[in-house]
């Protein structure tokens, strides 16, 4: 990943919700005026395409990249091992910030999320790339921020504070 884009991770454990927080910065971010990219990453064989589709046919037929193209929007679609994430950081076009949801073992700073209730060892407990905690309750390390998952406005707050020094 370039030093100069502005990535910033949010991690936890299946059902935290990871997903919501990222939907509601981009929510967010997109309401002050920035561009926002996502990465997300999926555990298992995930496929947007279905079956029956002309680019599921495509693929089925043994083209090794379709793409989807129409109206507003289009698809890349391409049959390979999981690329790394700073591969797929360099295919996406220039944003003001990328959210990069799951990836918990890359470098970049995340704020890790927490489920209430959730029987769940901590990330943070070992993983010093950890910038914050969002979580219901106040989590036991007291060393690092904590946010209500809720509060969406100043959870944007301290990820632009944390990457205004790099500017795209």
């Amino acid at each position: 990943m370039s030093s100069r884009q502005r990535v910033f991770g949010v991690t936890g454990w299946k059902n935290a919700g990871k997903t919501m927080l990222v939907e509601r910065l981009v929510a967010e971010f997109v309401r002050r005026g920035w561009r926002v990219a996502t990465v997300k990453h999926a555990h298992h064989a995930v496929d947007i395409d279905r079956p029956g589709t002309d680019s599921y046919r495509h693929r089925a037929a043994g083209a090794t990249e379709v793409a989807l193209v129409g109206g507003h929007r289009y698809a890349i679609m391409r049959e390979q091992e999981e690329p790394g994430l700073a591969d797929v950081m360099a295919r996406l076009a220039p944003a003001d910030l990328v959210l990069i949801e799951g990836f918990k073992r890359e470098p970049h700073p995340k704020i890790e999320v927490r489920a209430p209730g959730a029987d769940q060892p901590s990330i943070a407990a070992s993983d010093p790339t950890i910038a914050a905690i969002a979580a219901d309750s106040a989590p036991s390390e007291q060393n690092l921020p904590w946010f209500r998952r809720d509060d969406i406005a100043r959870i944007a707050d301290f990820i632009a504070e944390r990457v205004k020094d790099s500017s795209p």
